[in-house]
């Protein structure tokens, strides 16, 4: 296919581009500003502390001590290298892409998805609702995180509508080829269930095929250099690398990347030749069978299982109704990281007439962002506040707490 095909589809040039580029409400504004609105969502993502957090949340496997196993922040960045590339080359809005890239993976938990579905687990039990990390993606970045503006006081993100669509549809782990959008821009509640949508651009249709592009891959590497992979495997690996070239993350992405700009159009969508999609599914198998199934990560279940209802039984056994944040600042007494942490979490985002005086109610006449747990009126509700806070943590703040916990 030729270069720029998608141009007159890119985000930017279509009919509802301002319907793309709304906001749950109005950023505040510079007179000198240069960005686009995507540019300016992308770098409200970067300046993020969930995006910062990535650097030590679990990809695939848990080794906060080991640099070179891959984190959720390098695998962002591969999806981000991945996409970009497509875009540019399609002539699609890579600015969208970029934003879509950066923040597609915010909502993950610690421990990786293994971390998610203990969540959920605990989400299901306390308020009735599936917990999933494109869903928790998209609340985060609503509802969640906040970021200061110009004079010190921290509102809500406020990103455009397409970038927050990109997020809640990006699941990759169905597989489908001809990936194209879907025609009605929806209420993002809708969202259901992991790919219960299309996405609603061109642009996130690529991000969703680049982050399984990314994966497979650099899974690959980090399963050979930490001797999860037996000689059987290694010599399928072999018999496949003999055929299409070494499987690594630099070849594997190569090749995709150039079959997908290659046989794309809006008329077919984003689509890999049928060799090529053979080729990614043969490797995503191999990786289910011989890395994501392994019997070696059982001990690491247990232990993100252990960890995460320790700490949500310690956190809502707490609760008081609107006396709860009181008797969270009282426990910083026996469990100084952990309730220091979490009452500055409640403060943010509970109504001030709840919120003790003193550094936690200064924090709290700073925080003009949307009070989604209000005066924590009900149990569900305050279980919701665990589940965030949890859900925001590294593995390293996860395993510290824990620690913490059984050190009383």
């Amino acid at each position: 296919m030729a270069r720029n095909s998608f141009q007159d589809v890119a985000a930017d040039r279509r009919r509802d581009a301002a319907e793309l580029s709304a906001r749950p409400e109005e950023l505040y504004s510079r007179p000198d500003e240069i960005r686009s609105v995507f540019s300016r969502d992308y770098t409200r993502i970067l300046h993020s502390m969930a995006f910062r957090r990535l650097k030590h949340k679990t990809q695939v496997f848990f080794n906060v001590d080991n640099d070179h196993v891959c984190t959720r922040l390098e695998h962002v960045a591969h999806v981000e290298s991945v996409s970009n590339t497509i875009a540019k080359y399609l002539g699609l809005n890579d600015e969208l892409t970029q934003a879509i890239a950066f923040g597609h993976d915010l909502g993950h938990a610690p421990f990786g998805h293994y971390g998610e579905s203990v969540i959920s687990q605990i989400s299901g039990k306390y308020t009735a609702q599936k917990f999933w990390h494109e869903r928790n993606g998209l609340r985060l970045v609503d509802s969640v995180e906040l970021l200061e503006d110009n004079f010190k006081n921290l509102r809500n993100l406020n990103l455009t509508y397409a970038v927050r669509d990109g997020i809640i549809s990006h699941c990759g782990e169905v597989d489908e080829n001809g990936l194209s959008p879907r025609r009605e821009l929806i209420d993002l509640a809708l969202f259901d269930s992991p790919g219960a949508y299309a996405p609603a651009t061109w642009e996130g249709c690529v991000v969703k095929i680049s982050d399984k592009i990314a994966y497979i891959g650099r899974d690959i590497e980090d399963a050979l250099a930490l001797g999860f992979i037996d000689d059987e495997g290694k010599e399928e690996l072999a018999d496949m690398s003999r055929a299409d070239g070494a499987v690594n993350t630099t070849v594997i992405m190569h090749g995709l990347i150039l079959d997908i700009c290659r046989n794309s159009s809006p008329s077919d969508g984003i689509v890999l030749s049928p060799e090529a999609y053979d080729k990614l599914k043969a490797i995503k198998d191999f990786n289910y069978r011989r890395i994501y199934k392994s019997p070696r990560f059982e001990h690491y279940q247990r232990y993100a299982e252990l960890a995460i209802n320790s700490i949500f039984g310690a956190l809502f056994d707490m609760y008081r109704g609107e006396d709860t944040l009181f008797r969270v600042s009282e426990s910083r007494a026996d469990y100084p990281e952990l309730c220091s942490s979490f009452a500055l979490h409640l403060a943010k985002h509970c109504d001030g007439s709840v919120v003790p005086r003193g550094e936690l109610g200064e924090l709290s006449a700073r925080c003009l962002n949307n009070k989604i747990y209000a005066r924590l009126s009900s149990p569900v509700v305050y279980a919701q506040a665990v589940i965030d806070f949890i859900s925001g943590m590294t593995d390293k703040f996860a395993v510290k707490v824990y620690d913490e916990l059984l050190s009383y």
